[in-house]
């Protein structure tokens, strides 16, 4: 895999392989260009994703179509509420020579697809984060390492909370971005449906293997950033803290709960990413800016006078720029 003679010339590659990928997953979904740029990037920063949206926006079909582009293993987990930790785990069972063997469950991919998180009990959905942040699960007290890449996509329903247990902020801190699906536009939708009421077959190429993946993984971490962009990055997440020297006017008043550090870590990740499928070696502050939201907006806690005005996450991210 390092046969690029420079840093460079591998960017330039993973720029070409971005568009690639866009055009290939383009075959089937209609539009949600940004939300596939988010996805992406949060593979290609080995982060993984939250994506939320209401029902029958193709957010399964985004996943799996991303996964069959990508030469991996690709899984998907119906999230309900008797699922157990060992139903995604897997288990010890009592092979024929009466010793015990472990049963890999469905976890063991490159690509799971966690259809709808917040339909499970809290301790089901632990055991799928301690598999995101370890990436590794234990059976038995024996722990048995993931394969690699691995990257976890979850989606939420933000409509139907009857039933639901949500995440808590420390958990929904693992994932790097928080992907919104909105609507499509009229276009878009009579393109959606001229796709899939029609007898059509699509066959997508692989662009890229597991291996390039990880290649491109280490790549991102040698891109270099300048000073004053880190700061940026750093400072951004810190504006968010209600009460602290840097918290804005607009923060203080409708903030219960900033980021924490990890926030930093992922947006200074994420704009060197964004920055190299631009075909840039190095981010600036646009490219820091570009990733904001998904990063912040499941880091911060709205507190009740926001909800009483309306002001959503993203309105204060955005005045925070």
């Amino acid at each position: 895999m390092a046969n690029y003679k420079s840093d460079v010339e591998a960017i330039d590659a993973m720029a070409q392989s971005y568009k690639d990928l866009k055009s290939e997953i383009g075959k089937i979904i209609v539009g949600q260009e940004e939300v596939v740029k988010a996805v992406i990037i949060s593979l290609f920063s080995n982060g993984h994703s939250l994506l939320v949206g209401v029902p029958g926006l193709a957010k399964t079909l985004l996943v799996s179509t991303i996964a069959e582009v990508l030469d991996l293993d690709f899984k998907r987990i119906q999230f309900t509420p008797d699922l157990m930790p060992s139903d995604i785990t897997g288990s010890e069972i009592l092979g024929e020579n009466r010793q015990f063997k472990f049963n890999e469950g469905p976890l063991f991919s490159n690509i799971v697809l966690a259809d709808e998180i917040n339909r499970t009990p809290p301790k089901t959905q632990a055991a799928l984060l301690e598999a995101m942040q370890e990436r590794s699960v234990t059976v038995a007290g024996v722990r048995h390492v993931l394969p690699k890449p691995f990257f976890v996509l979850a989606t939420q329903n933000p409509i139907e909370q009857e039933g639901t247990y949500p995440l808590p902020e420390a958990q929904l801190d693992r994932f790097m971005f928080n992907i919104q699906l909105d609507y499509p536009s009229y276009e878009e939708e009579i393109q959606v449906v001229k796709n899939t009421t029609a007898a059509r077959k699509v066959d997508l190429t692989n662009v890229l293997t597991g291996e390039q993946i990880l290649f491109f993984q280490n790549l991102i971490r040698k891109i270099p950033i300048a000073d004053n962009v880190l700061e940026y990055a750093v400072s951004l997440a810190s504006k968010t803290r209600p009460g602290t020297e840097k918290a804005t006017d607009k923060v203080n008043s409708y903030i219960s709960w900033g980021a924490g550090p990890r926030a930093s870590q992922y947006l200074v990740l994420g704009a060197k990413c964004h920055a190299a499928i631009n075909g840039k070696y190095s981010p600036d502050i646009e490219d820091v800016q570009a990733v904001a939201k998904y990063v912040l907006r499941h880091r911060i806690v709205r507190n009740y006078k926001a909800e009483a005005d309306s002001i959503n996450e993203d309105m204060v991210i955005e005045s925070l720029f």
